[in-house]
Parts: C-alpha cells; structure tokens; sequence
C-alpha cells in the first residue's frame, strides 16, 4: 500500500500542473467558436427556408440550444475521465495532453457516429410530445429531462463518483414519460416505450458486468500468453512503460476516447433535433436534402406497399381519424381491427402529399410539420408491426414494409452536419475540464494496489470494443460502468484487492441513478408545464 500511495503521488503531481495560458487561449477560442458557428449554422438555414423567426422563439431556441450543449459539456468532463485514467496513472501520457488527446478523438467520434443511438433515446420519449414537440408540453419536456440530467451529473462529479450520464439521461426520460401519464390521467398516454426501455435498460445493466468480467479474463490470458513481469508491475517514479506498452496503452485510450463519442454524443444530437423542430418546423422537421430520386422511389415503395396491405384489412373500413388509430396502436401496442386500414390511409396520404415535388424541400411551410408527424406515425406503426410479427405478414410484404420505413427514416431521422459539429466540440471541450475529480476516483479508489500496464490496457481494451459495438447496434451503454467495472475487474483477477468503500459507492451511485434521475425529471417537468 506505501508503494502505491508514492506512485500515486507521482501522477497527482503531474495532474496539479498548471495549464498553460496558450492551452486556455485556445480553449476560449474553440469554445466561442463553436458557439459563432452554431449561430450561424441556424441563421443561415432558416433565411434560406424563409422560416419567420422572432425575438421570441429565437431567444427559446437558443436557450434550449445551451442547455442541450451544456449536458454534452458535463458529459465529456464526467464520463471521458474514465478514458484518460489508465494514461495517466501508467505515466503513458501527460496528464494535460492526455485529455486534449481524449477531447480531440471525442469530436471525431462524434463527427462520424451513425446516429441509431440518438433516435434510439428519442423513442423512448411520449409519442404525442414527439408529435407535439414546439408546444408549451413539449418544450417543458426537453428542459426538464435536460436540466435534471445536468443536476445529477454534476452532483455525482463533485463527490468523484464514477455515475453514467447514459444511466441519468435514460431516467430522466422516463420520468417525464410517467409524470405526463400521471398529469393526463387514465386518458392519458403510456409515458413510455416500456419494450424500448427494458432493451437500453439490458445494455446498461449487462455492459458493467461484461466490462467486470471481460477485463478480468483478459488479464489473466496476457498472464498466461505475455511471461513479461514488467507488463504486471506498477509504473516506477515518473517513468513511462516501455514503448510497446505505451503504445498499446495511448491506443486504447484514443479506442475508447473515439468509441465515447461515437456513442454518447449522439444522446445530445437526438434531443437538439427535436429542440430544432419544435421551435423551427420548416427548416428542420424534413430532411431537405431528400432529392427527387428518393421522392419518386418512396411514392413507388408506398404504392406497392398500400397494395399489400389490402390482403390484411379483413374487410374492416377505415376509420374516422387514422391518425388517432395509429396514436393509440404506438401508445398501447395493441392491434387493433382498424390499424392496418388507418396505417394503408395515413400512407396514402403522405403519398399524396409529395405526389407533386420534385424533393422535399418544396413542401409548404405550412404543411411541414403535419408531413412531418404522418411520417413518424407511419414508421413508428411499421416499427412495432415487424417487431411484434403481428400481423403476420408475408415475405413480399414484408420487404415493402422495411422499403418504406427506410425511406421515410430518411426523411425524418437525419442529423444536420452542424448538429455534430457542435455537439463534438461541447464533448470535447468538457473533456477537458473537471477531469481530475473522475481521474483520480478510477486510478485510486478502486483497487488496492497502483493500476499496472496490463489492468490499463485490459479495463480499456474491454471498454472500446464493448462501447463501439453498442453504436453498431444502436444502444446506449455507459463508459463510465464499462471502464470503472473493468478496472475492477482486473483487481480482482489480479488479486489485488478492492477498496471497498469505493466500490459500495459506484454500487450506490449505480443504483439511485435511475431513480434520482426519475424524480428530478418528473418535478421539473411539472413545474415547467405549469408555468409554460
């Protein structure tokens, strides 16, 4: 326990540095330009739709923007921590470099991230506040499951607790989700997509415990395939591993640095697009940038589509509003006889309703956001049907069901490249503040013994490989549970013991993140809605 405490000592001195004025400079300098450009991204995208923004809504625009930036910011201190720890504590980087190295690798994940994982929290979300987004429900929506995301993580940083920005955003869903039930009452909505919940509520709860058991075995494979004593001792003084070492450990870090925001930024961008489309249809509830090729397939798809559909009707007539039916369908996720006919009328209507464009951009301002939202009942309708195999549809309709849900997840689920960009500068920026606090909590706190260049290099080898197949599948996981479990894990396998303490704390953490976040939410969106 002294040599670990003089190795630790070691690295906390490196971290106490001073950041250079020049390293500040820039910082102020990227982060006003992030803001400048964000500005202008939006001016020059509504001038060029002719989209009459007043003072009002601009002002609600960009307040909303900031708060959606802001828990990207937090985000990046108090979850990219955890990919700098092992850098650090192993002496393969310098403390300041290792989290510009971080930040910058944070951006390009974010930059060339899929976007399933946004969408994938977005559906989460009530469906008639998703239809509803610019109205005064809506917006309270937005702010409060934000603000009370940025609450809890900034509370779990203060204290070092290694709690996942995932874990708090998923629970500050679901408590809007309830408080609107609770608040509409039994003519109310569901709150929820329970069945989308319990599938990110698996992601999160098994990623710890494949970060925990994961990185404990491949400890023990480097044990038995690498004999070098030097890869299982702790780093000597200021001393660096040796260059393969290091090389491998910077590696890893820049994996999971990369894999971090590949996954987690993608939570901001999702809830900005609903931000830009609440308070600015008509430039942002249809992807512009859908041509007349895609136009004239979709209404080809959806012609063949409607024609399959005719076998399931079963001879019930289609209903009053269709567009009520399909609600409820999403809502309760029962079928009813007149889903199928209200899904063939809904479909049929959105044909029409681009039957004369050449793209959609042409779409009139007034009809963009009622487009819009036919659209997203459409696909959300397809979505659960497949799912739910109910009905049970042949081959051939089947394949024009997935036809159209693609074409119409084009026009609808896009992310405009400033989105991006902004959000990966707030992520990489935030890596770069606040670091220390997480830092030390992962490098000492959870192991008895110093961290050696094998447990570094298992815990984040783990955790990129974990992280990046997660937004291949569209699902949120935590880095922070990924990589402080697979620290663990690896003291466990290296049987150097556990504090713990520490340990009982991130279980806590764990634990009433859900809850916390669940509360805090559904408060704030009851005060908001009151008073919006």
């Amino acid at each position: 326990m002294a040599e670990a405490a003089v190795a630790h000592r070691s690295a906390r001195d490196k971290m106490d540095a001073k950041p250079a004025p020049t390293a500040i400079l820039v910082f102020l300098v990227v982060l006003c330009g992030g803001l400048i450009f964000t500005a202008y991204s939006i001016w020059s995208d509504v001038s060029a739709t002719g989209d009459p923004l007043t003072f009002l809504p601009f002002l609600l625009l960009g307040i909303a923007l900031l708060i959606a930036l802001a828990f990207e910011f937090v985000n990046g201190f108090h979850d990219t921590a955890n990919a700098v720890a092992t850098v650090i504590y192993t002496h393969s980087l310098p403390p300041h470099f290792a989290v510009v190295w971080s930040g910058m690798w944070n951006f390009l994940g974010v930059l060339f991230s899929s976007g399933a994982v946004a969408f994938s929290i977005v559906s989460l979300l009530p469906v008639e506040l998703i239809l509803n987004v610019g109205s005064g429900a809506g917006m309270s929506m937005v702010f409060a499951l934000l603000i009370a995301a940025i609450i809890w993580n900034l509370g779990t940083w203060f204290f070092g607790l290694p709690a996942s920005s995932s874990h708090t955003l998923i629970g500050s869903i679901i408590g809007v989700g309830v408080a609107n039930q609770l608040m509409n009452g039994a003519g109310g909505t569901s709150g929820v997509d329970w069945g989308q919940a319990a599938n990110i509520g698996y992601s999160l709860l098994l990623s710890p415990i494949i970060g925990f058991a994961a990185s404990a075995l491949l400890l023990l494979s480097l044990k038995v395939l690498i004999r070098n004593p030097e890869l299982y001792r702790e780093p000597k003084g200021h001393k660096p591993p040796p260059s393969w070492i290091r090389g491998l450990l910077i590696l890893t870090c820049t994996g999971v640095s990369f894999a971090h925001g590949s996954n987690d930024g993608q939570k901001g961008m999702g809830l900005i697009m609903l931000i830009l489309i609440g308070i600015v249809p008509t430039t942002y509830a249809l992807n512009r940038a859908v041509d007349a090729q895609d136009v004239n397939q979709f209404r080809a798809v959806t012609t063949a589509t409607i024609d399959s559909l005719q076998a399931y009707t079963n001879g019930v007539a289609a209903p009053a509003n269709a567009h009520d039916s399909l609600l409820a369908y999403i809502r309760d996720k029962k079928l009813a006889p007149d889903t199928v006919p209200a899904l063939i009328v809904v479909s049929d209507q959105i044909s029409k309703q681009v039957a004369s464009l050449s793209s959609l951009s042409q779409v009139p301002a007034a009809a963009v956001q009622n487009v819009r939202n036919d659209m997203y009942l459409t696909t959300e309708t397809i979505r659960l049907m497949l799912k739910a195999k109910n009905p049970a549809f042949d081959a051939a309709t089947v394949t024009n069901l997935r036809a159209m849900e693609k074409g119409l997840d084009k026009a609808t689920k896009y992310i405009p490249l400033w989105v991006k960009v902004s959000v990966a500068i707030a992520l990489g920026l935030g890596t770069m503040i606040g670091w220390k606090r997480i830092v030390v909590t992962v490098g000492e706190k959870i192991g008895k013994s110093h961290l050696t260049y094998a447990q570094g290099a298992s815990a984040e080898v783990v955790a990129m490989l974990t992280i990046g197949a997660a937004d291949v599948f569209g699902l949120p996981v935590s880095t922070t549970h990924v990589l402080s479990s697979g620290v663990a894990g690896t003291m466990a396998a290296n049987k150097s013991g556990l504090q713990m303490s520490t340990v009982r704390n991130l279980i806590l953490a764990w634990v009433l993140t859900l809850p916390a976040a669940i509360v805090l939410s559904a408060l704030l969106y009851y005060f908001f809605h009151s008073v919006m």
